[in-house]
Order: structure tokens, then C-alpha cells, then sequence
């Protein structure tokens, strides 16, 4: 897989505007990676792009959920 660096803008529907087309003689998949300054990205927005991140799809396995809340010992914080 190769990797291209270009630059654009995300607009308000969350569709990606290259400032610099890249031909292609077809159609193609490819993997995004957004990389925003912070104060662009509140939490609401952040959590909202994980948890409909298909890269995290194996967190809602069955297989996954191993722990429950009587698994591990409580903290304590007393020196």
C-alpha cells in the first residue's frame, strides 16, 4: 500500500475536498487519515468518528466482552 500526502477541506456534510486531485485511471478503495488541529474536533464529534469506525468493529464481538464489573479487586488511593 503506498501512502500519498495531500491536503484539503472536510466540509459540514463530512465529505473530503482535495486541494490537489490525484489521477487515477480507475476507481479505487482507499484508507483516510485525518490529521485536524484539536480545537477542530470537540469530544462529541471525536467519540461519534470512533465508535462508527469499522476498525473497532471487533470490540462488539462476544468474544471480546471477557471482564465484567466483578472481575479485578477495587483501587485504593490511600498512601
Amino acid at each position: 500500500m503506498r501512502a500519498i500526502e495531500t491536503t484539503g477541506i472536510l466540509n459540514t456534510q463530512g465529505q473530503i475536498q482535495l486541494d490537489h486531485p490525484i489521477p487515477q485511471e480507475k476507481d479505487r478503495f482507499v484508507r483516510v487519515i485525518l490529521l485536524m488541529s484539536e480545537d477542530e474536533l470537540n469530544e462529541k464529534h471525536w467519540l461519534d468518528a470512533v465508535s462508527h469506525n469499522p476498525s473497532f468493529a471487533f470490540l462488539h464481538d462476544t468474544e471480546e466482552d471477557i471482564y465484567n464489573l466483578n472481575d479485578g479487586q477495587p483501587v485504593s488511593n490511600e498512601g
